[in-house]
């Protein structure tokens, strides 16, 4: 069977691809994440990759004979008929074989359901009869007596098998070395062969069962690895392997008191888990609140125009997303870009009311949304996972008071001592309903010291939390605020492959991200409120930012922008992990703890762990 060269791949049941082989061979956690859960993400090695693989990635125009079936049956294969052919660069030169009766082919797809395979070959030598698969690797040949690792001589053997399946001589393959522009000549002997089958046999199996294969242990594979954030492979390890020692590191990072001091948590040994990633990314939000702006795409950049004129620019690979703020105009060029390359276009009211994301393909991980709607409808598991929420939310809040009311204050202690026991309820209690309520009193009791904050310091008359609309300008800036940490967290759920709709705290309501609330929770005090905070004390908001009608009050453009500017601070501050011990930011650390979600979920963790900072 001969698949075009446009065909997807996984449109073909039960073939598995040679590449996702090869990864199982080398890591069967990272091949199930790729095939399975459809996980991706790039790196500086995949890139090379990439670049190096420019050449053959083109398909060439030129007919392939089909080999002489003992079927009878007859056929030709041909890589693409709308692609030019292309002189040779000297990494085909080197790749390539002099001989002039040879025929090469570029990325050539195959398949072989017998062996239930499926590959798309970098490079085809046909000599008559006899087809050599060429695959090309970014690196440097190893040095030992077969010159190759084991899992690109299984994908190599692989291209084989679909070869010989399709009815050609295919005794060798070549693994052809970009780097140093070499070619490994590897015999498909029994023993290859063998084990080959036996890879895609336990491979098939693994996959049928729908069980996550486990991570490696201190491996040195895995800082090297594309997915080492989606695999979280330390972080698992540590979480499995010792809750308490976990637990233990939580709260104690978490809140510091009489009986585990300042200097106690600093001596306190660290988890045995490799940094992650960078703190930062280079890719960076973009805001339009510009009633009329049109935005469109000018080559590799995005265009921000108003009545014709270009107000600003930015280029494509310096977007995370996209915020759409009322009546803002996007042409169709833009849309099919930013949804092409993943970057989620995010839609706002005129006064900052969350409504909807526009994205491409929803994520492919299945298996993931099937173990969340059943996390949901087991009352049991989801009132787990809404106790750590809730816990972790109490924690933080307790923590941003204790930081920033005097302790010589009457009732401070009472304030921070009445937190800490419903903190102790939350933990405790055995109904959904029972949660809620303990919630919604730490909330008032929360919301309490925080507006003594404010009162301190500007002469805002505001006594409870009030929203719908809000009626002063503190509960205004935290509406708003609370409005991009949702929008922050429903990007992100979506990015890992949940449904931000279906929560285990907040029931489901049309239209509501209920699960990026739920997360939402332990971030608001962090997050949203010091963001409110750092604000007014700054005097970033003043009182000509805010509108007033009819007792109701919002926030101006001006305003907005202002409010904007000091949330994006805060999403790039770094803080250290209170469990893990390395730094990050708060936007990359919304996707560590989502995905610590998505294992607690798939079962990988008995408890989701929180993120409560000291």
């Amino acid at each position: 069977m001969i698949v075009s060269a446009h065909t997807n791949p996984f449109d073909v049941p039960e073939l598995i691809p040679a590449r996702m082989l090869n990864e199982f061979a080398y890591c069967p956690r990272l091949g199930y994440l790729e095939f399975v859960h459809g996980e991706w993400d790039d790196n500086l090695e995949t890139r090379q990759g990439t670049f190096g693989h420019r050449r053959v990635d083109k398909p060439d125009r030129r007919s392939i004979p089909a080999p002489h079936l003992t079927t009878g049956q007859n056929h030709e294969a041909q890589a693409s008929t709308d692609v030019p052919a292309a002189a040779p660069s000297l990494e085909d030169t080197a790749a390539e074989t002099a001989d002039q009766s040879t025929i090469h082919a570029r990325s050539l797809m195959l398949s072989a359901p017998d062996e239930g395979l499926i590959a798309k070959l970098d490079l085809l030598e046909l000599d008559g009869q006899l087809a050599t698969p060429v695959d090309y690797k970014r690196g440097k040949a190893p040095k030992g007596e077969q010159q190759a690792w084991e899992p690109e001589r299984v994908q190599l053997c692989a291209q084989g098998l679909i070869l010989r399946a399709n009815g050609y001589q295919c005794v060798e393959g070549v693994l052809y070395y970009i780097a140093s522009k070499k070619r490994v000549v590897i015999p498909f002997d029994d023993e290859l062969i063998a084990r080959t089958r036996s890879l895609l046999a336990e491979f098939r199996q693994t996959s049928a069962e729908g069980i996550v294969p486990p991570p490696l242990v201190d491996s040195p594979k895995c800082p090297r690895c594309s997915l080492v954030g989606i695999c979280l492979p330390d972080e698992t390890v540590f979480l499995q392997s010792d809750p308490e020692a976990a637990a233990e590191f939580e709260v104690s990072a978490s809140e510091p008191d009489a009986q585990t001091s300042d200097a106690a948590v600093r001596d306190r040994p660290a988890p045995p888990v490799r940094k992650l990633l960078p703190a930062r990314d280079d890719a960076l939000p973009l805001y339009i609140q510009e009633q009329g702006a049109m935005l469109g795409k000018s080559g590799d950049r995005l265009q921000i125009k108003l009545k014709g004129d270009v107000q600003g620019e930015r280029r494509l690979m310096d977007v995370s997303q996209v915020s759409l703020f009322g009546s803002v105009m996007m042409s169709a060029q833009a849309l099919s870009e930013l949804t092409g390359r993943g970057i989620p276009i995010c839609h706002f009211s005129y006064g900052g009311w969350f409504h909807g994301i526009t994205t491409g393909l929803v994520h492919k991980n299945v298996e993931l949304r099937i173990c969340q709607y059943r996390t949901a409808a087991n009352s049991e598991t989801s009132l787990m996972i809404a106790r750590q929420l809730i816990s972790g939310k109490i924690r933080n809040c307790r923590t941003l008071l204790r930081r920033h009311l005097s302790k010589d204050a009457d009732g401070v202690k009472l304030l921070l001592d009445q937190l800490d026991r419903y903190r102790q309820q939350a933990e405790q209690t055995t109904s959904a309903e029972s949660l809620l309520g303990i919630e919604g009193m730490a909330a008032k009791v929360y919301f309490s010291g925080l507006f003594q904050l404010i009162g301190q310091r500007h002469a805002f008359d505001v006594n409870d939390r009030n929203r719908r609309p809000p009626r002063d300008p503190v509960n205004a800036v935290l509406s708003f605020a609370y409005a991009l940490l949702t929008k922050e967290l429903t990007i992100t759920l979506q990015a890992v492959g949940f449904d931000p709709m279906l929560g285990v705290f907040h029931r489901p309501r049309y239209g509501r991200p209920s699960l990026a609330l739920d997360l939402a929770e332990e971030y608001r005090p962090l997050i949203a409120d010091s963001v409110m905070l750092t604000a007014f004390n700054n005097g970033e908001l003043s009182a000509d930012q805010f509108l007033q009608r009819a007792g109701s009050v919002t926030l101006t453009p001006a305003g907005r922008t202002a409010l904007i500017r000091c949330f994006e601070r805060r999403m790039q501050t770094e803080v250290s992990h209170p469990i893990f011990g390395y730094k990050l930011s708060y936007r990359r650390l919304l996707e560590v703890q989502s995905r610590l979600l998505a294992r607690t979920m798939l079962g990988e963790l008995n408890h989701y762990p929180a993120f409560c900072t000291r």
